[in-house]
């Protein structure tokens, strides 16, 4: 069992608008989830909008070498690099959320 301060259980329980500190918890975690995936589609949807394409297509299209550019160039490299590590984190969240409801 974890234990927390009173003021941080009073804190969280007033901030979520619940009458006990599992729900507000609970509450937290579950808004935390969300958020991290609104945050992290968004940048996703930002790549797929840049390069008119999905990152599936765009690594098809790095390895096939029909991305019409050099696919070693900084920015290519950049937004590779960052397009798979939301990737990554789109399905660690939505595996801890599913864990969590």
């Amino acid at each position: 069992m974890i234990a927390v301060s009173p003021k941080l259980g009073e804190f969280l329980t007033q901030a979520t608008q619940t009458p006990d500190l599992e729900t507000a918890l609970w509450r937290v975690v579950s808004e935390y989830l969300s958020m991290k995936n609104e945050a992290i589609n968004r940048e996703i949807g930002g790549f797929e909008a840049k390069w008119q394409m999905s990152f599936v297509e765009f690594v098809r299209a790095c390895r096939d070498d029909t991305l019409g550019r050099d696919i070693y160039s900084y920015d290519v490299e950049k937004d590779y690099l960052a397009w798979e590590r939301a990737m990554t984190l789109k399905r660690h969240y939505e595996t801890l959320g599913a864990q969590w409801t």
